[in-house]
């Protein structure tokens, strides 16, 4: 039998920087944001991700879009 993918969720993480270690490096946190339309367009997933990134005033690093799908056999 075949198995399918069905999409259930999308969301947007972003890294956010949130410190330094005990060596002065950079530590993150991810802050998620849910309900991503699953029919989005991917730049424009990005351009909401630069804006936000724009009015932060902590230091990012990247960006993820989230797939969270469940799988059946049928």
């Amino acid at each position: 039998m075949a198995v399918t993918k069905n999409l259930e969720t999308l969301s947007l993480t972003i890294e956010i920087q949130n410190g330094v270690d005990k060596t002065g490096d950079p530590t993150y946190a991810k802050k998620t944001f849910a309900n991503v339309k699953s029919d989005v367009n991917i730049e424009n997933v990005y351009a909401v991700a630069d804006a936000i990134k724009g009015i932060l005033s902590a230091k990012t690093r990247s960006y993820f879009l989230n797939e969270t799908s469940s799988i059946v056999q049928g």
